[in-house]
């Protein structure tokens, strides 16, 4: 079996069964380990990606059901040589410490952004609600956000 995937603009054939975890086929076969397995029941947020430009989360959703969309992980965000604006501003304002969740923050942010670019602290609080972070830089992570809106703002 196999599946057929677009991820960051290029679409590629992978052996896997269709049910098989979207997170796997993108660290296994595609080699994205941006995003991490944290608690394999979506209660974590740590794996989350964009689908058709909505934060999901890939530890649960099976492969096959991503086949006709656009997926979008933090590789395809940006690079070292031209940062995203959010990618930016987590660094501007030392939004990480260990960095185990900032892939699924940056992704579930960077859906935010894409549907209110303008989001109040409360927005921007609601929508990481389901993404967990330890060490507890959630003040920074808000911060991030706001300043990426800003400089993202036209």
């Amino acid at each position: 079996m196999a599946v057929t995937l677009v991820v960051n603009g290029r679409r590629r054939t992978v052996p896997a069964a269709p049910d098989t975890p979207l997170l796997y086929v993108l660290r296994n076969d595609f080699e994205l380990n941006a995003a991490k397995f944290g608690c394999g029941m979506a209660q974590c947020g740590a794996c989350t990606v964009l689908v058709d430009g909505k934060p999901m989360r890939s530890c649960v959703m099976p492969a096959g059901e991503a086949e006709e969309a656009k997926i979008t992980t933090l590789e395809g965000l940006g690079s070292a040589e031209k940062l995203h604006p959010l990618q930016k501003a987590f660094l501007d304002e030392q939004a990480a410490q260990c960095g185990y969740c900032i892939a699924g923050m940056l992704m579930t942010a960077k859906g935010l952004l894409d549907e209110n670019p303008h989001p109040s602290e409360r927005q921007i609080r609601l929508a990481l609600a389901g993404n967990l972070c330890r060490c507890g830089t959630h003040g920074r992570i808000v911060r991030a956000i706001q300043r990426a809106a800003k400089e993202m703002s036209p």
